[in-house]
């Protein structure tokens, strides 16, 4: 029961109460976490319900601006004008190193002097109650303050935009650029000697960790060290899908920078250049641990003397993980079926698509769905990419690979399953044993839709009906790019080619606000920002069923596809239509990223 003396004993929790944001049960909690609180500054219940219970700080603190009348800052971040950002950047860096730390530890921005009374300071803060903004406001020698309230998203783009987070690595290598190379060596052979001075005299591992740094700062999925003739490596980024070159390396032996990787990696040979290589490094990166995932395999050089070697490095950042389903894209019956689907006791949903199509984010946000601490939940993948809190991941090595682990899995009393991918006709008949027998089954396939992984399925060996009563859900998903806001523009004459050749109505799509890609600094030119998934989700109704049970020598893909567009699925490409009518993407990127049906 509230207490009726709520609003004279903690008018934040009343007014939060009020507003609906908190219920009873809850406010209880806070209060007694109050009321218990050790900190050696007592703490109020905002500031407990956003650190403890893990409420959305911006909402809560909206409250809290709105109940002691502070004011809020209302200019956007890329809205604020060059001279008043290097007016900020001035007072932090110019208050001395000590207070600069302060003001970052506690999200507070000396944001201008009001223009009514030159010696009063404005100070937003992502928290206005916050009891060390006095002590701040001194240390910058204010004579008068007032105190506004800023979104901590807005915040942390202001600061972004004034402090950059600088990358030392990068630094040190431009400070030093000693990359010099001996054109007279020896043509006959690599010599480990020269190769070793020409690491130890050069910044290649000022080079190798500035990558790794702004590849994660960048948003980048994948690095590529690519070495090219005339003792040039190319350096790329994998930003959104498309590959961007980020720096070239010159002057330097191809196998002197592949050499750093390896020795920056863990479990790899940097004496070993004729075969393939996976490896593994580990960083501290803006104080959030970045794992990433080494492959190195050997090429063909135009240049005999050579011994080059591809690297690409995937980024492993599990910031990017994704526990709501509402991020995730899916819609309408997509959606619907989705939920359905994961939310039986067994069988299996099946994710198809190629490589790099976010099938592994997409089953992660299912298993967050569905694992709770009542149920055993068990993965096995090979490599395993994101760290999942309450499941058991099984770790892969020599000594138990893939095979030995799905084979063991049976008799280790799981409830749902993760089988990273079924590579082959033991790993299906297992996963499937498992939807059949009890289990909530997850996994993938590499196929072009949802229907042809039932043929997948089938050609492996794959009995039929056990395919049919087995499977809940196939979904197909692919990433198409999403518009920046920020330049994005009406189409106002759609290309009549382009149109016709995809069979796309002009007359119906003047019905809708369609957009199409222009280009800013925001987005490098490129007129997309972010990527976002699209789903066909084939469903298996009891008719669908029927039709796999009744497959003689083959699979009719063409009649699953009839049923399922009878079930309301939609294919990709329509999917991804129905993104470009809300406004997300482009026409062009639609039909670039799906085929005709």
């Amino acid at each position: 029961m509230i207490d009726n003396n709520l609003e004279m004993t903690d008018k934040i929790g009343y007014l939060l109460f009020k507003k609906g944001i908190i219920d009873g049960p809850m406010l209880e909690k806070a209060l007694t976490a109050k009321n218990n609180d050790k900190s050696k500054i007592k703490r109020n219940l905002a500031q407990i319900l956003v650190q403890d219970f893990g409420f959305d700080h911006d909402v809560i603190f909206r409250e809290v601006a709105i109940l002691y009348a502070f004011r809020e800052l209302e200019t956007r971040p890329e809205e604020v004008p060059q001279n008043r950002l290097e007016s900020i950047k001035a007072m932090i860096t110019g208050s001395g190193e000590q207070l600069k730390q302060q003001i970052l530890l506690h999200k507070i921005i000396p944001f201008m002097f009001d223009e009514r009374n030159k010696d009063k300071l404005i100070i937003a803060a992502i928290d206005p109650t916050d009891r060390n903004i006095p002590k701040i406001a001194f240390g910058l020698n204010a004579k008068k303050y007032e105190v506004i309230f800023i979104k901590k998203q807005d915040y942390e783009k202001l600061i972004e935009i004034i402090l950059p987070p600088e990358n030392e690595f990068l630094k040190a290598m431009e400070e030093s650029n000693q990359f010099d190379l001996d054109e007279d060596r020896d043509e006959a052979s690599l010599d480990e000697q020269e190769l070793d001075a020409e690491i130890n005299k050069s910044a290649l591992i000022n080079l190798v960790e500035a990558a790794l740094i702004e590849g994660v700062r960048k948003g980048a999925s994948d690095i590529h060290f690519i070495p090219r003739s005339g003792n040039k490596t190319h350096i790329m980024f994998r930003i959104d899908g498309n590959l961007q070159t980020w720096y070239i390396q010159e002057t330097t032996l191809p196998e002197a920078v592949v050499a750093v990787v390896k020795d920056r990696a863990k479990g790899m040979d940097r004496f070993e250049r004729e075969m393939a290589q996976d490896g593994f490094i580990q960083r501290e990166i803006d104080n959030i641990i970045i794992r990433y995932r080494v492959s190195i395999l050997p090429m063909v050089g135009t240049e005999l003397k050579n011994k080059f070697e591809s690297v690409v490095i995937r980024i492993l950042d599990d910031r990017k993980v994704i526990r709501d389903l509402d991020k995730l894209g899916l819609a309408g019956t997509a959606r619907k079926s989705f939920e359905k689907a994961i939310n039986q006791p067994q069988g299996m949903v099946i994710l198809t698509g190629p490589t790099g199509s976010g099938k592994s984010t997409t089953l992660v946000a299912a298993l967050y769905q569905v694992i709770s601490p009542e149920v055993n939940v068990l993965t096995v993948e090979d490599p395993v990419e994101y760290v999942i809190e309450g499941a058991r991941q099984l770790k892969i090595g020599y000594k138990m690979n893939f095979e030995q682990a799905i084979r063991s899995i049976l008799r280790h009393d799981p409830d749902i399953v993760l089988v990273g991918e079924m590579r082959d006709k033991e790993t299906a008949e297992i996963a499937i044993k498992l939807a059949n027998t009890g289990h909530l089954t997850f996994s993938t396939l590499h196929t072009n839709d949802a229907p042809s992984a039932v043929s997948r399925l089938f050609k492996m060996g794959i009995e039929p009906f056990l395919i049919a009563y087995a499977i809940n859900l196939i979904v197909a998903q692919r990433l198409v790019r999403r518009l920046c806001p920020k330049c994005k523009k009406k189409v106002v004459n759609f290309d009549e080619g382009l149109m016709a050749a995809a069979e796309l109505n002009i007359a119906e799509w003047r019905n809708f606000t369609i957009y199409q890609a222009a280009g800013c600094e925001e987005c490098n030119g490129t007129g997309y920002k972010g990527r976002l998934a699209i789903h066909e989700a084939l469903y298996f109704t009891k008719e669908l069923r029927q039709l796999v049970v009744k497959a003689g020598d083959e699979v009719d893909e063409e009649s699953l596809k009839i049923q399922a567009k009878k079930d309301g699925s939609l294919t990709l490409r329509e999917a991804g239509l129905e993104k470009v009518k809300m406004g997300l993407t482009s026409i062009e990127e639609v039909l670039a990223g799906t085929s005709e049906e």
